[in-house]
């Protein structure tokens, strides 16, 4: 047994992910896939290696750090968004004016119309160093 192949990786890094404790269940699914792929986007690095099972059959490449999903009431939510600006932390956000949309341009566009204190935030994901980002969740519970 190799003690290096075998030992706990551990991230200095952490990706989390809150979603409205509000939303239906389609939505929260939908939000979560949506900003992860925003983190992906800025930071192909966090990007694994593809996957192939024992058939040799390849599969897509995912993330190779574990992302945290948690819930939060909107309040809470907005509190993890002034608190990510404030460390600067990059962040993704899903906005409710978002669910009304059906591509890309009109999402961009329904967060642009709106100011950033204003936003109605119904998700956020972010990535960063581990503290910072657990102080920017504080608040939000793991989602069920």
């Amino acid at each position: 047994m190799d003690d290096a192949v075998d030992a706990p990786i551990r991230f200095e890094t952490k990706v989390a992910v809150v979603v409205r404790d509000d939303l239906e269940t389609w939505q929260r699914l939908n939000v979560t896939a949506f900003l992860v792929s925003g983190v992906t986007a800025a930071f192909p690095e966090l990007v694994g290696e593809p996957y192939e099972d024992a058939d040799g059959t390849a599969y897509l490449a995912l993330l190779g750090q574990p992302v945290v999903v948690l819930e939060a009431d909107a309040a809470t939510l907005r509190t993890a968004h002034q608190r990510a600006l404030g460390r600067q932390l990059p962040m993704s956000v899903y906005t409710a004016d978002m669910f009304r949309t059906g591509n890309d341009r009109d999402n961009r566009a329904a967060v642009r119309a709106v100011g950033r204190d204003d936003l109605d935030l119904v998700g956020l994901a972010l990535h960063g160093p581990r503290n910072a980002v657990d102080k920017t969740v504080k608040g939000a519970r793991l989602h069920p």
